[in-house]
């Protein structure tokens, strides 16, 4: 844990949110400024600073993330079409610095995004 990490301290308890979901090793919660009627985040418990920085045994975890935004996709009625986001980076529109994974649906989605 980054004591400085708005992440970090939603995990702790210390910033309130919207959560989804828990056990040992992620976190899901309703995003603050959605971007679709259905927009959730899922997070490793694991500070990550972004999908650049992982290495090969957060490989387990980071299929975690993906099988548990599947799944919670699925129970918020989007089942059938979402869209999962990871940004890199400040350029890529990264603004928590603690890898975490978008989760939308419940409209279209356009192609290019961004």
């Amino acid at each position: 844990m980054h004591p400085n990490c708005l992440f970090c301290k939603i995990i702790n308890g210390d910033i309130p949110a919207s959560k989804l979901y828990e056990d040992d090793e992620v976190t899901a919660f309703w995003d603050i400024a959605p971007q679709a009627p259905r927009h959730f985040l899922v997070i490793p418990k694991k500070h990550i600073t972004g999908p650049a920085a992982l290495g090969s045994e957060d490989e387990q975890l980071i299929g975690k993330v993906m099988r548990t935004g599947a799944r919670l996709a699925a129970e918020n009625g989007i089942g059938d079409g979402f869209r999962m986001v990871f940004n890199n980076g400040a350029e890529a529109g990264q603004t928590v610095f603690h890898l975490h994974m978008h989760v939308l649906g419940g409209r279209a989605m356009n192609w290019p995004p961004g």
